[in-house]
């Protein structure tokens, strides 16, 4: 029997990265707390490649206080300071105090009512968009929803969300769904409503 042909940026012979697209990459998130976590995992991706931030992630997590935002937005330079002794995470000054605004930024939305979730699924009207993408090379690196949900997104404080970050982001939490046609998680990502 043949095997399915998954995406080609999720090779079989890495199973960290095969994991990662099997069972999570395109999924639809609705929890805040994890699209926000997801979105600073982007973040600190830039510049660099995805299996990095894999690598990194569990400890990140551990540094990060669980990516708890309430925990997170106050943080001070001496606790900066401790996370950039810890050789398991991305050691970027910068990328850190984003990750405190970030995180001061999505609890101002949320002091006002606003859930998280519900406000970035209301940019695709709170349903997945199918791709029909038959090689990944293929698709877009930004797309208008993203530009669009970046900006606002800066508008409200946030950093180290350009729209190819955001839509990196997209297709991670499953607001696009741009597994290649001819794999199967193509098909069972569908399923995954809220």
């Amino acid at each position: 029997m043949t095997e399915p042909v998954h995406c080609a940026w999720a090779p079989a012979k890495d199973p960290l990265y095969r994991a990662y697209h099997d069972d999570e990459w395109g999924c639809p998130e609705y929890d805040s707390r994890a699209l926000w976590e997801k979105l600073q995992l982007d973040g600190m991706q830039a510049g660099l490649s995805w299996i990095t931030i894999l690598r990194k992630r569990e400890t990140m997590r551990e540094e990060f206080d669980l990516y708890d935002p309430e925990k997170i937005a106050l943080w001070d330079q001496a606790r900066i300071d401790k996370a950039l002794q810890n050789p398991g995470i991305i050691r970027s000054p910068n990328k850190i105090k984003a990750c405190i605004g970030n995180a001061q930024a999505y609890l101002d939305a949320a002091s006002t009512g606003e859930d998280f979730s519900d406000w970035c699924w209301s940019f695709v009207d709170g349903k997945p968009i199918i791709g029909q993408l038959k090689d990944y090379r293929d698709g877009p690196t930004k797309t208008d929803l993203s530009e669009a949900l970046s900006k606002a997104l800066k508008t409200r404080g946030h950093k180290y969300v350009g729209p190819t970050i955001v839509y990196a982001w997209m297709q991670a939490c499953g607001l696009y769904n741009d597994h290649e046609i001819t794999c199967p998680r193509y098909s069972a990502v569908q399923e995954y409503t809220k």
